[in-house]
């Protein structure tokens, strides 16, 4: 079933051939992450289906949205979801590494935006592409970080989707480049359970920091009246 198309109420991707597929912590993050600063460019790191740039595309005005996809057929789907979608002109997705993609270009964005690889613990599977897509070896925090501080512009905003677990890591990794976080969403499967995830979103602005919860479920498929709002715009059934 995972491997059907994934329609939305303004576009549909594909997923296939991504290791990779539509889940509720990039569905989060590309509803959660603000625009309200216009951006004008976006680089959406480790696209894998492409969902976060065209998220963003629907919900923002920017006239350049990069996507960055290191695995070869995460990344062919990534550009077709792209040809497919009523924002085509504005999507382009790139094969390469991080730190090729780094390197290669002088560009500065507006927004930044990532839904890492996740795993840290010491196992693998059989499956290659699943395994680049999930552990965080393939890109580790510190690389993730020495792009933001060369890509992001001076008024920009990065935002990234990670386990609660990693929360203060990639603060602290954050505040060695002048980042601070600006927003942060924690997020619990219900009431009863501990926090999953954090969404955090950072600049070079000092301001206070605003914390706040979301939980997505009281019970099995009775989503919160919060967790509705924020991804109507998205889900079909919402």
């Amino acid at each position: 079933m995972a491997s059907q198309p994934f329609k939305f109420k303004q576009f549909t991707v594909n997923q296939n051939r991504c290791a990779m597929k539509i889940g509720t912590d990039g569905v989060l993050l590309g509803a959660w992450t603000s625009v309200e600063n216009n951006p004008f460019s976006v680089l959406d790191i480790g696209s894998g289906t492409g969902v976060l740039s065209l998220m963003i595309a629907q919900r923002s005005n920017a006239q350049t949205i990069e996507a960055i996809e290191i695995d070869d057929d995460a990344f062919e789907q990534c550009a077709n979801n792209f040809e497919n979608s009523p924002w085509a002109d504005r999507l382009y997705c790139f094969h390469a590494s991080l730190l090729e993609y780094v390197e290669a270009v002088t560009d500065k964005f507006d927004l930044i935006i990532c839904n890492p690889p996740f795993y840290s613990e010491d196992y693998k599977t059989d499956n290659t592409a699943r395994d680049v897509a999930r552990f965080n070896d393939a890109m580790p925090f510190e690389h993730l970080m020495y792009a933001v501080a060369n890509l992001l512009a001076d008024n920009g905003i990065f935002s990234i989707v990670i386990p609660f677990k990693e929360e203060s890591k990639i603060i602290e990794l954050a505040a060695m480049i002048g980042l601070v976080p600006n927003r942060i969403l924690h997020v619990k499967g219900n009431p009863d359970t501990e926090i999953k995830r954090s969404l955090l979103e950072f600049s070079f602005d000092e301001t206070k920091t605003q914390t706040s919860e979301l939980i997505i479920e009281t019970a099995r498929h009775q989503y919160t009246e919060d967790y509705i709002n924020l991804t109507k715009d998205f889900y079909l059934k919402m």
